[in-house]
Order: C-alpha cells, then sequence, then structure tokens
C-alpha cells in the first residue's frame, strides 16, 4: 500500500537540480519549473501530483530560487503531510515545512497567543463528543449516540463554513442541509456547546483555525511576522478547501501571489464537512494570469481500471463534472473488472475472502489488496470472512503506526541494541542488518510464522513485521547500514509519519481510502441504498456519491472487483439492486437516463438516444445469462459475449477478422489503442450476432451510446457485407 506512485524505497539524493526534473513527464516538469506567480494544477487520480509539487518545491530549493524555511506546504491528512516531508527529504530539501492547515495553525496560535491574547493557549480537546452530551444536557435535550455523532457534524459544519449559532438555521435551509433534528435546537446546542467550552477554557480543532484567522486579521504585527516568514505555499488538494481554510489561507498570502494549488473537483468528496470545489474551479477567477497545468497521464491504473473511471464521470453532472478530466492510461493492458453478484452480504464477503486467499496464494502480497467499502459497518463481516479464511488483515484509519504501543517499545529495544549490541547475546549469531532486528524483535513477540486468527495479537504481530520487512529493504537499499543507521531512519519516519506498509489486506471505507493505492480492490456493497448511500437525496449528494466511487475505482492498479448482493441476510428479500453508477458500464447492463455531452476518449455516453434520431427503449435489468446453456453470467468477458467461454462460438470468422482491420484503422485515427473503440470480446459479440440495425447493435455489450453514434454505421456497413463509407470516418 502507498500513496501517489510505486517508487523505491529509499532512492538515491538528485546530485543537482536539474537532476531533480529527471524522469518527470511534460506537463510534471511544467509543474516544477513554474516557480514565480500563481500556478494551479488540476491533478487526475493517480497522474503523479504529490511527485509533481514535492518536485517542484525541490527543483526551487536545489536551484536556490526557493528557501526551504520560506516554503510552507499544506494538504488535509498527517499521513499525506508525512509523505511529503518525507518525498522532500529523498530529494534533498528536507528543510521544508510540511504541515496540515490545522498544524500549521496550531503553531502558530501556540507562539503567538501569549503577545495577542495573553496567558497560555486554552487546552485542545481531541474528542468534541462528551461536550455536545454535556451541552444536551444543559438545554433538557435528550441525545442518542447516533444523534451526538450528528449534531457534533452540523456544529463542526458551522465553524468551518464561519455561521455562528444564531445563523445556522438559515444557513442550512440555504445549502439544503438536511439538520439532524429542528434546526433551533441544533442552534441552542451549538450556543451552548461553545458555552460549556469557554467555561472550561477548551479549544476544538475548528477553533485553532478561527483564533488564528482572528489573530491575523486584528493584528497586522502579527501577520507581518507570519508574511516575512513564509514567502511560498502550495496547497494540496485543494478541491478539499473549506471557506474557513481558504480565509486562513488568504492572510498568509496578504497582497501576495507566490501560490500552488493542487486538485481535482472530481475527488470533491468531504462537502459534508464544508469542503467546497469552488476555490479551486474559481482560481482562474481569482488570478486571471495564472499558470495552470492539466496532468492527465495516469500511471497508477491499467487502461481497463481507467476507462471504467472515466465512464463513470462521463455520466457526472453539475459544476465539478463539466471541469472533469479524462484520464490516459501509461500503462501496459490488464484484465476487466470483475462484476460478481452474490445473494446476500455474508456470501459476498465470503466470496472476496476467497478471492483474496487465492491471490495471496498465487503470489499476490497482502499489503498489496483492499477491500472498501462505504461505511464503517461493513467492516465486521468483512473481518470475519477473511479470519475464517486466514487471511492476515489491517483497519484502516486505527491508531497511527509509530504512535502504537508495540512499535515504541520496538523502537526503544532497537535503539538499546544499537547502543549496546556488543553486550547483547541475542546478537551474537546475528551476521546482517536484518538478522540483528529480527533477532531483537523475537524479544519483542516477533515469530518468523504469523499467530494464527485475528484480533490484538494478530495485530501486534503485523506491525513488528513492518519493522523487520524496512529493515530488509533498507539493507538491500544501503548495503552496509548498521543498526544505528536503521534506528536513525525510524527516528526520521517516526517524525515525518512516514510509516512501513504492513503486510495484510486492509479493510477501509472508501473515504479513508483517498490517496492510496493497491495492485487489488475489491469494491463491495455497491448497490442501491448503499451507493449511493440512502440519505443523498440533492443531485448535489448524488453527484458527490459517483465521485467517491470513482475515488475507489482509481485506487486499483490493476485488479478490481466490483461486488454487490441482492439481500442484506441469508434468506432475506432479494430486493436489491446494482448500483445505478454502473449503469452503461458493467456488462450486460444500459443506461437509463439522457446525458449530452461527452468526455472524449474512454469515457462512456449515457443516454436513450441513437444516431439518426432513433430512440431505443430500455428495459429493466434482468441476471445475464447465456445464451447457449442458460447459465447465469458473472464474468465480465462472457458477459459480453452473452454466452460462457466453453459453450460452443458461432462467430463468423470472416467478419471477425474484417472488423479487427477496420478497429486498427480507427485506432490508428485516434491515437489511441484499439480496445478503446471496441475490445476483442465486443467485436467477438458483434460477429456472433451479426446485427441488421441499430436496435441489434445498440443491445450488445459494449457498445455504449457514444460509441454507437460514431461507429454504428461503419459496423452495421462491415456486417452487411460492405465497405464503410470513408466520408464519415472522420470524428
Amino acid at each position: 500500500m502507498t500513496a501517489a506512485t510505486h517508487s523505491t524505497l529509499f532512492p538515491q539524493v538528485p546530485d543537482t537540480a536539474d537532476a531533480v526534473l529527471d524522469g518527470l513527464d511534460p506537463e510534471q516538469r511544467a509543474v516544477a519549473t513554474a516557480l514565480h506567480g500563481p500556478v494551479c494544477v488540476l491533478a487526475g487520480a493517480g497522474t503523479g501530483k504529490t511527485r509533481a509539487i514535492t518536485h517542484r518545491i525541490a527543483y526551487g530549493v536545489r536551484a536556490g530560487i526557493l528557501q526551504p524555511s520560506s516554503v510552507l506546504a499544506v494538504t488535509f491528512t498527517n499521513r499525506a503531510a508525512g509523505e511529503m516531508r518525507g518525498r522532500l527529504r529523498q530529494l534533498g530539501a528536507g528543510g521544508v515545512q510540511a504541515r496540515t492547515f490545522h498544524s500549521a495553525a496550531l503553531r502558530q496560535l501556540q507562539y503567538f497567543w501569549p503577545k495577542a491574547v495573553g496567558g497560555s493557549l486554552p487546552r485542545l480537546v481531541d474528542r468534541k463528543i462528551q461536550l455536545v452530551a454535556d451541552a444536551a444536557a444543559a438545554c433538557r435535550i435528550r441525545l442518542d449516540r447516533g444523534e451526538l455523532r450528528d449534531v457534533t457534524a452540523e456544529i463542526e459544519w458551522s465553524k468551518v463554513t464561519q455561521t455562528v449559532p444564531s445563523d445556522y438555521a438559515a444557513a442550512a435551509a440555504k445549502t439544503g442541509r438536511e439538520s439532524p433534528r429542528d434546526p433551533a435546537e441544533i442552534a441552542q446546542l451549538y450556543a451552548t456547546y461553545e458555552d460549556v467550552k469557554r467555561d472550561r477554557s477548551l479549544i476544538d480543532f475548528e477553533d485553532v483555525l478561527l483564533l488564528t484567522v482572528g489573530i491575523l486579521q486584528d493584528r497586522h504585527d502579527i501577520a507581518d511576522q507570519v508574511r516575512s516568514q513564509y514567502q511560498h505555499f502550495v496547497v494540496d488538494e485543494y478541491q478539499d478547501v473549506s471557506p474557513l481554510q481558504q480565509r486562513l489561507l488568504e492572510l498568509w498570502l496578504g497582497e501576495r501571489d507566490t501560490l500552488c494549488v493542487v486538485g481535482d473537483a472530481s475527488q470533491t468528496i468531504y462537502s459534508f464537512t464544508g469542503a467546497t470545489p469552488d476555490h479551486l474551479l474559481d482560481f482562474r477567477i481569482r488570478h486571471p494570469g495564472a499558470t495552470v497545468v492539466k496532468l492527465v497521464r495516469d500511471y497508477r491504473s491499467s487502461p481497463q481500471v481507467v476507462h471504467l473511471a472515466n465512464g463513470l464521470l462521463s455520466q457526472a453532472r453539475g459544476r465539478a463534472a463539466d471541469h472533469r478530466l479524462e484520464l490516459i492510461s501509461q500503462r501496459a493492458p490488464g484484465p476487466e473488472p470483475v462484476y460478481a453478484e452474490h445473494t446476500d452480504e455474508p456470501a459476498e464477503a465470503e466470496g472476496a475472502a476467497r478471492r483474496i486467499r487465492d491471490l495471496i496464494a498465487s503470489g499476490v502480497p497482502a499489503g498489496e489488496i483492499a477491500v472498501l467499502f462505504r461505511t464503517n459497518s461493513q467492516s465486521e463481516i468483512y473481518e470475519q470472512a477473511l479470519a475464517d479464511a486466514g487471511v492476515p488483515y489491517q483497519l484502516r484509519g486505527a491508531e497511527r503506526f509509530f504512535d502504537r504501543p508495540e512499535v515504541r517499545k520496538a523502537g526503544a529495544a532497537l535503539r538499546a541494541a544499537a547502543r549496546f549490541g556488543a553486550n547483547d547475546s541475542l546478537l551474537d549469531d546475528a551476521v546482517d542488518l536484518p538478522s540483528q532486528v529480527r533477532a531483537v524483535l523475537s524479544g519483542e513477540g516477533w515469530t518468523g510464522q504469523p499467530p494464527a486468527g485475528s484480533g490484538a495479537v494478530r495485530e501486534r504481530w503485523e506491525s513488528l513485521a513492518a519493522l523487520v520487512h524496512l529493515a530488509q529493504d533498507f539493507a538491500a537499499a544501503k548495503p552496509g547500514a548498521t543498526l544505528g543507521d536503521l534506528v536513525a531512519e525510524l527516528d526520521e519516519r517516526a517524525g515525518a509519519q512516514h510509516a512501513p506498509t504492513v503486510q495484510g489486506v486492509t479493510l477501509a471505507s472508501l473515504h479513508s481510502a483517498k490517496g492510496l493505492e493497491w495492485d487489488v480492490v475489491f469494491l463491495v456493497g455497491v448497490a442501491e441504498g448503499m451507493m449511493p448511500i440512502t440519505y443523498a437525496k440533492t443531485d448535489e449528494q448524488i453527484e458527490e456519491e459517483r465521485r467517491l466511487l470513482y475515488v475507489g475505482v482509481t485506487r486499483a492498479r490493476e485488479h478490481l472487483f466490483v461486488s454487490w448482493a441482492l439481500s442484506r441476510s441469508p434468506g432475506g428479500r432479494a430486493n436489491r439492486r446494482p448500483s445505478r453508477f454502473l449503469d452503461g458500464l458493467r456488462p450486460g447492463s444500459v443506461t437509463t437516463t439522457h446525458r449530452t455531452g461527452g468526455a472524449g476518449p474512454g469515457g462512456v455516453e449515457r443516454g436513450i438516444g441513437i444516431s439518426g434520431g432513433t430512440a431505443v427503449r430500455r428495459t429493466s435489468r434482468t441476471p445475464a445469462r447465456c445464451r447457449v446453456c442458460g447459465r447465469t453470467l458473472t464474468d465480465a468477458g462472457e458477459m459480453k459475449l452473452m454466452r460462457c467461454d466453453d459453450c460452443p462460438s458461432d462467430m463468423d470468422e470472416g467478419l471477425y477478422e474484417r472488423l479487427r482491420e477496420w478497429r486498427a484503422v480507427q485506432a490508428q485515427r485516434s491515437g489511441q489503442p484499439a480496445f478503446c473503440v471496441f475490445t476483442d470480446k465486443t467485436l467477438m459479440a458483434i460477429a456472433e450476432t451479426v446485427p441488421d440495425d441499430e436496435r441489434e447493435l445498440a443491445r450488445i455489450p459494449g457498445v455504449g451510446v457514444r460509441k454507437l453514434n460514431r461507429f454504428g454505421a461503419d459496423v452495421l456497413a462491415i456486417c452487411a457485407g460492405q465497405e464503410p463509407d470513408e466520408s464519415t470516418q472522420d470524428d
């Protein structure tokens, strides 16, 4: 499991500034060398945005254009900030500050509070929920556990959108936000929560930003001091900036425009927290002279995965959809996504566990496999299924790696061994660094074989095993490295929160998977009611759910499995259907609503019309069955052919070859891979069906409305034994 790009764990530091640019593609190089004025980087999933901006900072530092201490790079998670610091260190730019908005603001608030306010900064609380419960008790309002969580979320949203309690009801109505309780009650709870906090001399995470903004607005001398310290700003994941964070950024900048922002409106998935892509989409309006670079070369995912991702966005609506980026895969072709329908959720979990067990047996590392779901409540059934299958796993979003007790204890043991190892009998037979680490960690509970089952014992073993693997990689990259060198590396990684890979299948929600990638991804529970989630009602909420699925799809490098269950429990009513987002993309399905415009090559148009104005009547979905033996089909390739692979084919071989020759010409003209015109399986299905008209051609999986409009006349002419009309072939 890594973020952004697959790279060598311990690369050599570039010798010169120009060497920092080596290996960047033309667009990434344009980002790295655009060091003056406002810069906006529109970066699609898997296009190496972190690589581009870290090389930009490193190039500026190594070329002497930027002073490391004058650069502030901000992002949204400690993990992302830690990774950025790690990469900058590897590029020879270790003095740059890379922090989250909250971390940067808290550091400034702690430093300037005595001067601006006096006394010590109030204590920062990690969790609001107890304070919200106390506020509810003071208001004599009974809230259950779920309501406490919902009210807490409303308070957080209010604060990041700079909404005071008295304005909550109007703000919620204006934005179409559904309050978990009567808006007047929420406003009362919000006001009381602020009173409780003030009475106890406490602040929360949103206060960190609000108070920093207040000080910078009111104290120009302090604002000038901050601006003299930081003169160049980089903001990652800019589509997720809230109004409050944007205001803080503006105060940091002052009248300057030394700003580089990076984002993708199609990955906006935190609107419920107050995030908005408007700041990204309006950047060129606020900065008319900005340099804008689009990154669309996808180095992460196979063409088949990218094709599905583009297809999802091609059906999207709204402002973010109008600015979508169409990705172009730079990887070799891989397998088609696999779609699987199950009778119930336990069967779905067991099916995923069996596939995962087989993948691991075939040589795929467990750490390169992820199971992604819409809500955290879905994890339990997959934890059980993986444990029953004997598959190791880890839950994403748990305690940070270097904060785990077993990791802290192991670090102390390694540090002691590095200092006094000559007198440690454990190391007598250890001939190299990895064997030394294994010997030391054996005293902390590490064994050559993992313990059976799951739970805390297994999790501790996985943490220690990650340190063993890191030692092996470190020794391979730096021959002759000592135990002391490894301890220094661990200390640097702990400071940057740059954790090693834990070898276990990752279980994670789609939200927590953002920014990560795996060789194999299982998207589970992709059914109506869960994706989109039941409470997504408005068009904006539905589109955010679509973007969330897009984020999930683009986490996969090569293998993508998409599944759903027809009922929740065994024997339950089979009244579920696959997510509407898969309509027209899943083999055997058709689109159900009209969508004008297009996403270009690789996308799938959504619509009900075909060329010539003839309407195609869309029918309700039924299970795909083999037209030869009648068996229900689940394999993507078989569903395209509408028959089992081992059932006899009645394909017209001559027609198939003519279609392949025609496809090669079309691919050459458009500069795309041949499968972007039609896949082999689609051509085989056409050669088996030999359609007479557009209606018959439209029924073949893989022939979407856009391809029907563009290629339908040619294909039907070839099927009829005629030559395509050359005058219509240039689109």
